[in-house]
């Protein structure tokens, strides 16, 4: 009888050591900054609004709760934009929430709210302004002209009606106390929610929690019922473990972009939040149409996939070496799919809709083309199998499915041979090094038929 296999019993895991509590927002959102901050990339191409609708669809599908969808001071296209999407999630009854960002200024809120008006109900203001000194000083403004501007455009807004998030930019290198200024002025005018910001990528996983302990310990004293958000970018690489030490530290909604596009280098990713998330048992959602909605973003956006991108790369769960091949196809042998799934992968790849690919290449054992064989219905002979290997080893990279069904098609021919030509193009092809060979014996062929039908005949005459 088959021993019943867990996670638990296979898997010691280090992340959740006894001494250390995970804490966590229960109810924690997630917030697609994809179609604002997202498209601020400056090699991005803007999508389609068909495009940005699917997207919102497939937003949809991952229970994503928010979606920047635009900036209204953008000018009429950003605007014509926003209030078609505003209207689609109304027609279809969509659960996720629209939110725009403007600035701290009443000519960007005025658009907001005209579109609010025409698709019949509030979207959500996310005011922004640039907090840290360096900005202020860039900027020329007086601490009194931040406040002004911040009291102002908040009134403003939740005077029409709309609900307001305030946005610090560059809150991670902003001074304590202006930040208490500036935080108890936008909650007294009536901001339902405050958001912290490492806009240029500054921060580390530490920093971030000491700036947020003291960002949870004034808000609870002003007003308990303000929520926290959490922007992060990826300008030192610390995108996701920044955004990891947020959300341990309580707050209440995470911005997020789709393979981490945005300014410069880019935002906290999506998709990998959405695969960490999971894999934390933070949510429990499908993921399943995680690809789709990359995939979408990546041709709607002229975004190009890197191979080693996690998860999403084409070689996320893709292997040719012996070694990691070999373990795989055992699991499969012992029947667990799961087992199989994680031996030689920290993320399962049927969590996200895909599976783990074995190929032949230099690195790569016999196990990976019996594998391969088998899987195409091919059986693996000894001969064909040797003949594959020496292939592989012959080459400096993965064979591809159709240089493989070459060798295949060559080494089963029915004749028991294919044509000199093809057997000659097939190795110019998949074995190089053995192409001057085979040329040689070509010509050296074509030569003795040319010497033959010239030669002329040797007739002497009999005396």
């Amino acid at each position: 009888m088959r021993k019943h296999l867990s996670g638990k019993s296979l898997i010691f895991d280090w992340n959740k050591c006894e001494d250390f509590s995970f804490r966590h927002e229960k109810n924690l959102q997630l917030d697609d900054e994809t179609l604002r901050d997202g498209l601020q990339s400056p090699s991005v191409t803007d999508p389609t609004i068909e495009q940005k609708i699917q997207l919102l669809e497939l937003m949809e599908g991952l229970k994503i709760d928010s979606a920047d969808i635009g900036l209204p001071g953008a000018g009429p296209r950003a605007q014509a934009d926003i209030q078609a999407m505003a209207l689609h999630i109304a027609k279809n009854k969509m659960k996720i929430r629209p939110n725009c960002a403007v600035r701290t200024a009443i000519v960007d809120i005025t658009p907001l709210i005209d579109i609010s008006q025409r698709v019949g109900y509030p979207i959500e203001a996310c005011t922004f302004i640039g907090s840290s000194p360096i900005r202020q000083y860039a900027e020329g403004w007086t601490l009194n002209d931040m406040l002004k501007f911040t009291d102002e455009s908040i009134s403003y807004a939740v005077d029409h009606g709309l609900p307001v998030m305030y946005v610090t930019e560059d809150t991670t290198r902003a001074d304590p106390k202006m930040l208490a200024k500036l935080f108890t002025t936008a909650i007294n005018a009536g901001a339902k929610r405050i958001c912290v910001c490492d806009t240029v990528g500054h921060a580390t996983p530490i920093g971030v929690y000491h700036l947020l302990k003291f960002v949870r310990e004034l808000v609870t004293k002003v007003d308990p019922k303000v929520k926290i958000d959490w922007h992060g970018h990826s300008d030192r690489g610390l995108a996701i473990p920044n955004t990891m030490a947020a959300i341990a530290q309580g707050v209440h909604r995470i911005h997020a972009t789709a393979l981490g596009i945005g300014e410069r280098v880019g935002n906290t990713p999506m998709d990998l939040l959405l695969v960490n998330l999971k894999l934390e048992g933070i949510y429990r959602r499908d993921l399943t149409k995680l690809a789709q909605y990359c995939r979408l973003v990546s041709e709607a956006c002229n975004v190009p996939v890197p191979p080693n991108y996690p998860v999403m790369g084409k070689d996320a769960f893709r292997t040719g070496t012996g070694v990691h091949a070999a373990a795989i196809i055992k699991a499969q042998n012992k029947g667990h799919d799961w087992l199989a799934d994680r031996v030689y992968s920290g993320v399962p790849a049927g969590m996200v809709g895909l599976r783990q690919i074995i190929e032949i290449g230099f690195m790569s054992g016999v196990s990976n083309i019996v594998y391969w064989l088998k899987i195409r219905g091919i059986e693996p002979t000894k001969k064909l199998v040797d003949e594959i290997f020496r292939a592989a080893k012959q080459h400096n990279r993965m064979l591809t499915d159709e240089e493989v069904e070459q060798l295949v098609k060559y080494e089963t021919h029915e004749a028991g041979a294919l044509p000199l030509d093809t057997v000659f193009d097939w190795n110019r092809e998949i074995m190089p090094e053995t192409t001057g060979q085979m040329k040689k014996t070509k010509d050296r062929q074509a030569t003795g038929r040319k010497r033959r039908s010239t030669r002329k005949p040797n007739i002497r005459s009999r005396k």
